[in-house]
């Protein structure tokens, strides 16, 4: 492991904005600050909102810095990534940021019924093979986690340069549905304007640079039944 790493690693331990459960804490059971977040954590009942897979936390800084009134907090395994974002934020004296090192699989273990308002999943692993899609962060395996934490109408967004994940998700919907706010297939060349879209991850950045078409939508959580999976097609 590099000196990089390592030194990025130590400073995660000093933030205090960055949680980083342990695997008993978070495994099967509840971790400590399920159903707290607002008063034991941010010390306020301001809406939640989550980012799942967020990597260098561009877009949760870049969200909480557009909107005081709410709180954000980043997920993500990569220690080493969520460094960027955590130290960010405690630079900016930002109060309603935070981050959590932690597979999404275990996010039902720190997130109580109605406790979030909206999700954002940026730039995820599209799992492009048919046999991953149950693996996709809009599945409905996922989509079955969100409901148990998301409030009524709670909104999912979804911005991606994969069209694939785009297409199956927007299907998801359908099958389902889902009452969808807005969808685009290249909101850059859509008209679609929105100061919270143009936040830009270094992620989308390398993929504008190759010229890919950058995807979004919106959609609410809303169904009480339990979610029907779309059968993808080969790939």
């Amino acid at each position: 492991m590099g000196k990089n790493k390592l030194r990025r690693f130590a400073e995660n331990d000093t933030f205090p904005n960055l949680i980083q459960p342990e695997f008993n804490e978070v495994f099967r059971t509840d971790y400590s600050l399920k159903g707290q977040w607002g008063k034991s954590f941010f010390k306020n009942d301001k809406p939640i909102v989550l980012e799942l897979g967020c990597g260098k936390g561009e877009y949760t800084v870049g969200m909480a810095k557009m909107f005081p009134e709410k709180n954000f907090i980043g997920i993500d395994i990569k220690g080493a990534r969520l460094w960027r974002g955590a130290k960010t934020a405690q630079e900016c004296e930002m109060s309603n940021v935070a981050f959590i090192r932690t597979r999404i699989e275990n996010i039902t273990s720190f997130f109580s019924k109605d406790e979030v308002s909206e999700i954002w999943i940026t730039f995820p692993d599209p799992q492009l093979k048919r046999i991953n899609a149950l693996k996709r962060l809009t599945s409905s395996v996922f989509l079955e986690m969100y409901k148990t934490f998301l409030k009524p109408q709670g909104l999912i967004h979804l911005k991606t340069d994969s069209l694939v994940l785009h297409r199956y998700t927007r299907s998801l919907t359908e099958l389902n549905g889902l009452k969808v706010h807005r969808s685009s297939e290249d909101i850059y060349s859509s008209g679609i304007d929105d100061s919270i879209l143009s936040i830009k991850t270094f992620y989308e950045g390398q993929f504008l640079k190759k010229g890919l078409p950058i995807t979004y939508i919106c959609f609410e959580l809303s169904n009480d039944q339990p979610f029907i999976e779309y059968k993808c097609q080969r790939t």
